[in-house]
């Protein structure tokens, strides 16, 4: 069953008519509705491309978080070959939220670290919905010094909606742990390139994603805080989402005209929930490109160009 976004209702609709016909004529076999249901089909096609020719930053927030988008799981399931997953912070817990472990992308050795929201009620319960606690990225810099100690690049998948908030978690040491997740990124002396499949959520994301290249989804958003959340701090009021996610300039396109986001992956159309595999393949060469660019550099080009790239950022308003 297809989940259908907000702004999708009437292309719900149309879809939903011309499975009603093809339905009804398969339960009598003297009806014949072909040529009707295909005319639906078409102005559904036309519908679809019309609606996702000019998404706002809104819209593009409510595609980033859609139930049925591909999650790290499903990238690491088709893309990596050899996965040995690697649990714990050797400190208090495993954090589920947060996966990874060795692996083989096209045959070279990669760390590859992400987070995992789940895919129904039971397993984003169990992976706390993509919000990880400090031991989750106690985790990922367990993971990340393994890979520097064995010269192995890494790739990490960021979809969160930010850092969990909870009082344990706080307790735990939240923020510090953040801290030099984001530190361990730009301190590691092998390539790493992080792609943003879905939400890149606050200081959460950015402990991922402090990489030599970021790569976005075309429909996938990155910043500082949620759209509701600055909503209510601004105008004391979440439903001015609206106008919060157009003043956040969190979209891919923004964010590559600022120089945050490095390449732009086109997702199929209508969103990459509606042909995963492609939009995972399409993500597969983006990191193969990336990991190509970075492998003849030595460990302190490697620093340097993260160095260079995080000092830079905001320049470009500067000059202007």
């Amino acid at each position: 069953m297809t989940n259908y976004l907000e702004f999708e209702k009437a292309l719900a609709e149309i879809e939903g008519k011309a499975e009603e016909l093809r339905a009804m004529a398969r339960s009598s076999e003297d009806m014949d509705v072909e040529k009707e249901a295909s005319a639906l089909d078409k102005k559904a096609a036309d519908l679809l491309k019309t609606l996702y020719s000019d998404l706002s930053a809104w819209r593009k927030c409510q595609v980033a978080r859609h139930p049925d988008r591909p999650h790290c799981h499903d990238y690491i399931d088709a893309l990596f070959t050899e996965f040995t997953p690697l649990a714990g912070d050797r400190n208090f817990a495993d954090d589920l939220s947060v996966m990874g472990g060795l692996a083989r992308l096209n045959d070279q050795p990669v760390m590859v670290i992400g987070h995992e929201k789940g895919n129904d009620t039971k397993s984003r319960i169990e992976h706390n919905f993509g919000m990880a606690r400090p031991e989750g990225y106690r985790k990922a810099i367990r993971l990340m010094d393994l890979a520097d100690r064995f010269g192995i690049p890494v790739v990490t998948l960021v979809d969160t909606p930010g850092a969990y908030p909870g009082k344990g978690a706080e307790e735990r040491g939240q923020s510090e742990a953040i801290a030099r997740s984001t530190e361990k990124c730009l301190s590691l002396s092998v390539p790493l390139v992080s792609v943003v499949i879905g939400e890149g959520g606050s200081g959460g994301a950015v402990a991922f994603a402090t990489a030599n290249r970021v790569i976005m989804l075309e429909h996938s958003i990155y910043s500082v805080i949620s759209p509701e959340g600055c909503a209510s701090i601004l105008w004391k009021d979440a439903e001015k989402m609206r106008e919060a996610a157009e003043a956040l300039r969190l979209t891919a396109q923004h964010l590559k005209e600022l120089g945050i986001c490095d390449k732009v992956v086109i997702e199929p159309l209508g969103g990459a929930h509606r042909d995963p595999q492609k939009a995972i393949d399409d993500v597969g060469k983006a990191i193969s490109a990336a990991l190509g660019e970075l492998s003849n550099m030595d460990a302190k080009a490697l620093r340097d160009n993260r160095r260079r790239k995080y000092l830079g950022l905001g320049s470009k308003g500067l000059a202007a």
